[in-house]
């Protein structure tokens, strides 16, 4: 192993091929960057500029505070939408998946096996097929064009419920007795000693469901018909419905821009916990 990196053909082909792959990735959002910082004659005008021009606080104020012509929503409102809809989804999945966890793990009770095992079985349904149903059930509980109904029908998670069972079915049987004995209630083992043990999985969890949250697409797109409710995915693919007019591409732009900060903001700030909720098994 040593002798291949030490090996300096090796390394220069391996830094070049690692090169080229940052390149081919990052080059679309490069151009995208460019386009959200130049006017709009100077994208239509062929060939579009590879350099950042001068309109970028033009566009990006215009994108956050009032957006396009006619459309209703910001940039800012979107996003807002957006984050609510994320952490709605991402912190009651984790909730309901914990307590889920912890009572299949630590209690006792008919059917437990049976009850996880149809949750679990849920992962094999696609969302298509169970959406028109759940579309059917919110719009009767009058839940169309509201945050209850982009967040709860996809606030459960058989795969977070899954994943921490298998963590918590981990923790030796005597922890849970030790705790019993000096009186701990259920909850408090619970907020006490479970929590704290579990919180870089749970910080793993959240990021990925952060995500899962933020790129939601099709769930809005059928529940949200008022533009104040548009989450910012549901107006960049509405903002390009413009029929024979121009679209105002260098706000469009910026706010394509604008819906990629909020993910990169939340994996970087933490990547630390995400790593280590990945790859160690803490007791």
């Amino acid at each position: 192993m040593a002798m291949v990196e030490r090996n300096p053909v090796l390394t220069f082909v391996t830094h070049s091929m690692l090169a080229v792959g940052v390149i081919i990735f990052a080059f679309p959002i490069y151009i995208v960057f460019v386009a959200s910082t130049v006017s709009l004659g100077e994208i239509m005008r062929a060939p579009m500029p590879i350099i950042p021009g001068a309109e970028i606080v033009t566009n990006y104020v215009t994108a956050v505070t009032t957006g396009i012509k006619d459309f209703g929503a910001s940039a800012g409102l979107m996003m807002l939408n957006s984050t609510i809809m994320a952490l709605g989804v991402s912190v009651g999945k984790i909730v309901i998946s914990l307590f889920a966890a912890f009572a299949f793990v630590f209690f006792r009770f008919p059917l437990r096996q049976v009850f996880f095992w149809a949750i679990f079985l849920t992962l094999m349904l696609p969302v298509e097929v169970r959406i028109l149903p759940t579309y059917e059930v919110v719009a009767g509980m009058g839940l169309l064009d509201s945050y209850a109904g982009l967040i709860l029908p996809i606030i459960a998670s058989a795969t977070a419920t899954f994943l921490f069972r298998q963590y918590f079915m981990t923790i030796p049987r005597e922890m849970p007795d030790s705790a019993k004995v000096d009186g701990a209630s259920p909850m408090q083992f619970f907020w006490y000693i479970l929590m704290p043990m579990s919180r870089t999985t749970i910080a793993a969890l959240f990021v990925i469901l952060f995500i899962f949250g933020w790129n939601q697409y099709l769930w809005p797109l059928l529940v949200t018909t008022q533009e104040q409710y548009y989450t910012l995915l549901i107006g960049i693919n509405r903002m390009l419905a413009v029929g024979d007019q121009q679209a105002e591409w260098q706000v469009i732009m910026a706010s394509t821009m604008l819906a990629m900060l909020p993910p990169v903001v939340v994996v970087l700030s933490m990547q630390n916990l995400f790593i280590r909720g990945m790859t160690e098994q803490e007791k």
